[in-house]
């Protein structure tokens, strides 16, 4: 089933409007060898197996650079492509096509990136229930659009910002006198905000579960102490395991029973897929 890309269209017009900006400048140089009335047609080619994502912002670069470009997807966001498959078909002014290739590429592969590495944490614990998430720790001015993109790799979202969510941290705490101190005014400025607070022992575990946190996040612990803080517990609170998590390591940490596993590396430890527009 196709992933909704919940990004609002004008977001998407004003980031590509100023990484259009930031690449062109007054002119396109190069480009200007082109006779002005030529036309071509390119296609987009994966040079290894990804997950797409970032549709949405590739047709945009070249609607700003001539709408008349007409680009045929042979695969849409989420699914999965193989390596030599051909993306799309771009027909259109030459000039345009060339001028717009590297933007519109910048953020095919680095979304793709994102959603592929969300798939393949995904991939490893897909029969077991529980939730692999994101964090804020993404590219800066991209944030939406890599949310969605861990969404197409299969993924689930935390938090989008400071604005949707409550995270108590150490300074939070230091910063209110307990955690005690903080969960009672974090409920009673947002009565109807779940309200998540981060433990690195099982003494501020304890002190999260008194407090009747929402969630709690453990931080760094490891194997062990995981069993033991879902013992602890009791299904009080959904339990979320974080730091240091791998791919060679996130299903023993599922496996030990929380409920949901944050992972930075997501949007923050990407490498770009490898694609190539080519003229024919």
């Amino acid at each position: 089933m196709p992933i909704k890309n919940t990004v609002p269209t004008q977001f998407i017009s004003s980031q590509v409007k100023l990484a259009l900006l930031e690449d062109i400048g007054q002119q396109d140089l190069t480009a200007d060898l082109i006779p002005i009335t030529s036309m071509a047609t390119a296609t987009l080619i994966s040079r290894e197996t990804a997950i797409l994502c970032g549709s949405a912002w590739f047709d945009e670069v070249f609607t700003q650079l001539e709408p008349s470009i007409k680009i045929n997807w042979h695969y849409t966001d989420g699914d999965r492509v193989t390596k030599n498959s051909i993306i799309c078909t771009l027909k259109g002014n030459a000039r345009n096509l060339l001028t717009g290739e590297r933007t519109a590429m910048n953020y095919i592969q680095t979304l793709a990136a994102t959603a592929t590495l969300a798939h393949q944490y995904a991939q490893q614990v897909s029969d077991l229930p529980v939730k692999i998430l994101d964090t804020r720790k993404t590219i800066p001015g991209l944030r939406l659009a890599q949310k969605y993109a861990t969404r197409c790799g299969g993924c689930h979202n935390h938090r989008v910002g400071l604005y949707d969510g409550i995270l108590i941290k150490e300074n939070h705490i230091n910063a209110t006198g307990s955690i005690q101190a903080a969960v009672a005014q974090a409920r009673e400025n947002n009565p109807n905000i779940a309200i998540e607070v981060e433990v690195e022992n099982f003494d501020e575990l304890q002190q999260a579960l008194t407090a009747q946190a929402d969630i709690i996040l453990l931080d760094n612990f490891d194997i062990p102490a995981l069993e033991k803080s879902v013992v602890i517990n009791k299904g009080q609170a959904q339990l979320e395991a974080s730091g240091g998590i791998t791919l060679n390591n996130v299903r023993a940490i599922a496996e030990t029973g929380v409920d949901r596993i944050s992972i930075g590396s997501l949007t923050k430890d990407i490498r770009a897929i490898d694609l190539s527009m080519r003229f024919i």
